[in-house]
């Protein structure tokens, strides 16, 4: 049988008609938001390892990069405790990389270059947008300053609340600055806390209601994305969701929902830590932890780490999914989440086709979903094998856990993060900067440009299932 071999060989592209210089010189937008997270962590590194910054003495190199990675890609788990490692100096520059994380550098990089009335490039803007997770980078700049004032004005409102309700405990000037913190914290998902090593405190945050209440808020808002808070934002005089708002609260609802009563059953047997608690208190604290897991990693619950192993299995699905696309959150994202699911359904069905609301899922969207999940699987699997094989007095949910809340960017723990080695603290740190970049930024920015296929071979079956 002769081979068949299809050519489809398209004229030069004015890209390829430049330069090799010329070539080398435009840089694609995933290398620039690598090559930029990267800067920040570095620079964020070497600041917290001024003397000023340490309570008692400078943070050693890997203290302050675990810190910086930490922050700056909004996870929260940490290898020393803020409130006592930290000066006041060193938390408020705490908060601000977990601020400057969260809103994306290459927003804050935008607003420099507008306010120092810079013309942004067309690169910049491709980069912005790609850094926002957007499919469409029109109107970005507008949308940019919407986003910026947006965030600004929800950590507002939220600290006020915090420090209206802690000032009682904590006195005005302390509960100024623990509000303004947790409410950065919480918003960008970040889950870093000032509570944590306070005598009054030893369970970390206030698990009061309202204190949950108020923080649960802020994690949802920060959770949902940019897309879907500009969606909600113009509803009142749009009167419409676009097709990504709709699914994006779908999917939150049920995760949430079901993560919430997942854990209320699993804590309300007689070897739950819930069980001492009101019907209406365990509700709470298990809807604010399902919530709080998407990423954000603030434990809401006392004896965090005496969980049943039904609900930390729990815990780890709920992570692994994280929050919207181009939100503070990590994970694979909702919205991988969601394509899966529609083509799962597609195919039980017999149709050709993802669809939903009379719409099809494009073949693309789809296969990007399964890179995305093949690539995150494999690496905690493997992340979290190179944790047991250099920690062998660790646990396989604690181990596996950690590598998770890592790659989703979240920052619970079960007590697990301080008793990392060198190498894992390593493992962890790169997990931490994979998941706030994400699995198709970080292998687009390291592959080579997408070049035209001149040749088209044959299709061949192979067995599956």
């Amino acid at each position: 049988m002769s081979r068949q071999v299809f050519r489809n060989i398209p004229p030069k592209t004015s890209l390829e008609r430049l330069s090799r210089p010329a070539r080398q010189r435009l840089l694609p937008p995933p290398l620039r938001i690598v090559l930029g997270l990267l800067v920040l962590v570095a620079s964020g590194t070497i600041l917290l390892m001024l003397p000023w910054v340490g309570a008692e003495r400078p943070l050693y190199w890997n203290e302050a990069l675990f810190t910086a990675t930490s922050a700056l890609s909004v996870t929260g788990l940490s290898i020393i405790v803020p409130v006592q490692d930290l000066t006041i100096w060193g938390q408020i520059l705490l908060l601000i990389l977990i601020q400057i994380g969260g809103v994306g550098f290459m927003v804050i990089a935008v607003i420099m270059f507008r306010l120092l009335g810079r013309r942004v490039s067309l690169m910049a803007r491709l980069a912005l947008s790609d850094s926002l997770g957007l499919i469409v980078p029109g109107a970005i700049l507008k949308l940019t300053r919407r986003v910026l004032s947006t965030v600004l004005a929800i950590e507002g409102i939220g600290a006020i609340l915090l420090w209206l309700h802690w000032r009682n405990d904590l006195g005005d000037s302390q509960a100024a600055f623990y509000a303004v913190f947790h409410a950065v914290s919480a918003f960008c998902n970040a889950g870093f806390d000032l509570f944590t090593g306070l005598p009054d405190y030893p369970t970390g945050i206030p698990k009061d209601n309202i204190s949950l209440l108020i923080l649960g808020s802020l994690i949802f808002l920060g959770g949902l994305g940019i897309p879907v808070l500009a969606d909600l934002l113009t509803w009142p005089k749009e009167r419409r969701f676009s097709l990504h708002t709709k699914i994006t609260l779908v999917v939150i609802a049920f995760l949430v929902t079901a993560g919430g009563l997942g854990i209320v059953l699993a804590e309300s047997r007689p070897t739950g830590v819930l069980v001492d608690e009101s019907w209406f208190r365990r509700f709470l604290m298990s809807f604010f932890q399902s919530i709080s897991a998407r990423t954000a990693g603030f434990a809401g619950i006392v004896s965090f780490d005496q969980l049943t192993s039904a609900s930390e299995l729990l815990l780890i699905v709920l992570m692994f999914i994280g929050c919207a696309p181009a939100s503070m959150g990590g994970g694979i994202t909702t919205g991988t989440f969601a394509v899966l699911m529609l083509a799962l359904w597609g195919y039980a069905r017999g149709l050709p086709n993802a669809q939903i609301g009379g719409r099809t899922i494009a073949v693309g969207m789809v296969r990007k979903a399964a890179a995305v999940l093949t690539i995150s699987l494999f690496l905690v699997l493997l992340s979290t094998w190179l944790i047991l094989l250099t920690h062998p007095e660790a646990s396989l949910d604690a181990a596996f856990f950690e590598v998770v809340s890592a790659f989703a960017t979240c920052g619970l723990t079960l007590a697990f993060t301080g008793e990392l080695n060198l190498f894992g603290q390593m493992v962890i740190i790169l997990m931490m900067f994979w998941g706030r970049l994400g699995a198709l930024t970080i292998i687009v920015a390291l592959a080579k440009q997408q070049r035209h296929q001149p040749v088209v071979y044959p299709e061949e079956q192979i067995l599956i299932g």
